[in-house]
């Protein structure tokens, strides 16, 4: 592949392959009017709700779950097609819409408004003694819910929920200690099918909060913020030795605290910069990874983080204020992990920055572009007020609309705006999907109480590595307490790297956090700090082979390897393993953790800020002169002192550097003697 930038289409077929969630069908004009109405009147009906309306919680879900079930058999096929052309009409298909799908849709609409249309009194009457038409209802939702989870995300997710539906009815055949004593069909259904299923905590952010920050995302996008992004990004810091690989950091990052999908920040921004990579000198595998890996810190960067930040509030009934203090130094040290390997590779191959010919004038694009800025201040505004995130999310929506039609140059036009407002619902079915799916999991763990059960088998299998090592020569350091927690967060972090490869990371999150935080509760890791280690490792598998999507979209832009482009990628995102260790023993580093103070923040920071680029230094095999093996071995384990908490551990990595230090003079002095 050349190094010359793909067309659109190019890129949007590359976002298919590799991103399902993006892989809608293709329609004619009629259908396709039909289905943008739909979008649009979805997105105008959240924000009514969000900013001004009265509707009682399981109306709001209800109609929030009617339009994404309903939406999703219309916008996804029975079989994914990677071709963008429609088909011809049939007597069962018409302007690229099967019928049977259509009849689907009106069913699926139907089956999500029952329960919450029937009288409050009513429902309150027969729960937990529901009659034939609510579990017939109930049970339409489920498997509607499947299929619609299927067609947008595939099939992993229901996959497990069937598992857990199985669970959840023949409990008593369970092995050992995740043994229950079972529930019928109808006493299922009725678990699941309400405020603590389907109807739950996963679906009510998506319909108060994700939503709006989606939508808020595309609208931003529209009216030149991505453009601003990119360009500052360019202007700062493309003149410095390999600019363009620093571009993708920078462009991915604020990217990111506007977009939450790997994906879509993968091919929007790395449309421009791997090309610019691989013409400076950069191996193609090496540029997709960085773009793939600065472009999975869109999830963890404040102020939209994906899908999980919202979550979060709900489950920990905090203000979305105190996610986004946490989430930004541990997104920070990811993006400070990515420059340093960058910064390293560039200086070992000898790349060149950008020319100034090829920069943007950094006073020109603020010129240019500064009141898009205007809706993120807003929106971050109206968050650090104490306002609530979905009253944050409907004046920033606003914002952007005036924006949009005031700013001179970009100007959003009315059929501009409704494209963003039916892009910006487009863009939350799946994700909707697969959370209405997790409601079911997570009602089955609730059903069941498996929660518990699973965490101490979690605990059990810790205890037995801890008890061995604990009881060897070197490693008794340590005692059998802290080997416990160090091997209970290995398993978690090995299961959630393993299930984010097929499921969505926000799905990833609530499951893990859900079976796992029983055994984080036991070891005492405080919930916030719990649920922080448990997204970090569902996002790390975006870029963790075998299936790194991001890796792979990355991959396909670069015309690389796809499996060396993610053994890059993970290499490079090394940083975001690590620093959930940090924090768990550290939590400082989250400002808003208990025990929080000035001191342990500072040291827990700087010796974060040493172990990454200590690590970056092994493995890029460079710090000012190319290094052998074991100067590489060394500095690897010293990085794991600056990773441990506390100022001891610090002093002695710092002491251990300055063998290495050293010896890279020396060498580098040599070299420049000989050449």
């Amino acid at each position: 592949m050349s190094d010359q930038e793909l067309s659109q289409e190019e890129l949007a077929a590359i976002e298919r392959k590799y991103d399902s969630e993006s892989a809608f069908r293709p329609t004619g004009a009629k259908a396709g009017m039909v289905i943008s109405a739909a979008l649009v009147a979805m997105t105008l009906y959240h924000i009514y709700q969000s900013g001004f309306g009265t509707t009682n919680e399981l109306m709001r879900f209800g109609v929030h779950l009617a339009f994404v079930l309903g939406l999703t058999f219309l916008l996804f096929s029975w079989r994914r097609s990677s071709s963008l052309e429609v088909p011809a009409n049939t007597w069962y298909r018409y302007d690229g819409v099967n019928i049977v799908d259509l009849v689907l849709a009106l069913l699926a609409v139907a089956a999500a408004m029952y329960l919450p249309l029937l009288p409050l009194d009513v429902a309150a009457a027969r729960a937990g003694n529901p009659n034939t038409m609510d579990t017939f209802m109930g049970s339409v939702v489920l498997l509607f819910t499947l299929e619609a989870a299927r067609r947008s995300i595939g099939p992993t997710l229901p996959a497990i929920a069937l598992i857990f539906v199985l669970y959840a009815i023949f409990g008593r055949y369970a092995p050992g200690p995740l043994i229950h004593a079972g529930v019928s069909w109808a006493g299922f259904v009725d678990g699941i099918y309400g405020s603590q299923g389907i109807y739950g905590i996963a679906i009510g952010a998506m319909a108060k909060y994700v939503f709006l920050f989606v939508v808020f995302g595309v609208l931003a996008t529209r009216i030149g913020l991505g453009a601003l992004f990119i360009d500052l990004a360019t202007a700062i810091a493309g003149r410095y030795s390999g600019g363009p690989a620093k571009v993708a950091i920078c462009a991915s990052a604020f990217m990111g605290s506007i977009s939450g999908s790997s994906i879509a920040n993968t091919v929007t921004t790395g449309s421009l910069t791997i090309p610019a990579m691989k013409r400076v000198g950069y191996p193609p595998h090496f540029s997709g990874a960085v773009e793939a890996t600065a472009s999975t810190g869109g999830q963890i960067t404040p102020p939209v983080m994906g899908a999980a930040a919202f979550i979060m509030v709900d489950y920990l009934n905090i203000p979305l204020r105190d996610v986004l203090a946490a989430a930004l130094f541990p997104a920070l040290l990811h993006y400070f992990g990515i420059f340093v390997m960058v910064h390293l590779e560039a200086k070992k191959l000898g790349l060149r920055g950008l020319r100034a010919e090829e920069l943007p004038k950094a006073l020109l694009v603020l010129k240019e572009h500064w009141m898009s800025v205007v809706p993120l201040f807003v929106l971050l505004y109206a968050i650090f007020s104490g306002r609530t995130p979905d009253f944050a999310g409907v004046y920033a929506i606003i914002a952007c609309v005036v924006i949009g039609f005031l700013k001179p140059n970009n100007r959003l036009t009315f059929p501009d705006l409704y494209q963003a407002l039916a892009t910006g619902a487009r863009n939350t079915i799946a994700i909707g999907t697969a959370a209405a799916c997790v409601g079911i999991i997570v009602g089955v763990i609730t059903l069941s109480g498996s929660g518990f059960r699973i965490g101490a088998i979690v605990i059990t299998t810790a205890n037995d590595f801890a008890a061995f090592f604990a009881a060897l020569p070197l490693f008794n350091y340590f005692d059998l307490q802290q080997w416990a927690l160090f091997f209970s967060l290995v398993l978690v972090a090995v299961a959630c790297i393993v299930m984010g490869a097929g499921v969505p990371t926000t799905a990833t999150y609530i499951i893990l956090v859900s079976v796992t935080g029983g055994a984080f509760q036991i070891l005492g890791v405080e919930p916030l700090v719990a649920h922080f280690f448990v997204f970090y490792y569902g996002v790390l598998a975006d870029i963790t082979p075998p299936v790194a999507l991001a890796a792979y979209a990355a991959a396909g832009i670069a015309g690389s390897n796809p499996f060396k482009t993610g053994n890059t990628a993970f290499r490079l995102g090394i940083a975001k393993a690590l620093v959930p260790f940090v924090f768990v023993y550290s939590p400082a580093l989250l400002l808003v953790a208990d025990g929080f103070t000035w001191a342990a923040f500072t040291i827990t920071l700087a010796g974060a800020m040493m172990g990454i680029a200590s690590l970056g230094v092994a493995f890029s095999g460079y710090f000012i002169a190319p290094m052998g093996k074991p100067e590489r071995y060394w500095i690897a384990m010293v990085s794991l002192l600056f990773i441990a908490p506390g100022l001891l551990t610090f002093a002695i990595g710092a002491v251990l550097l300055v063998p290495v230090i050293l010896l890279q003079f020396r060498a580098r002095k040599a070299a420049q003697l000989t050449g």
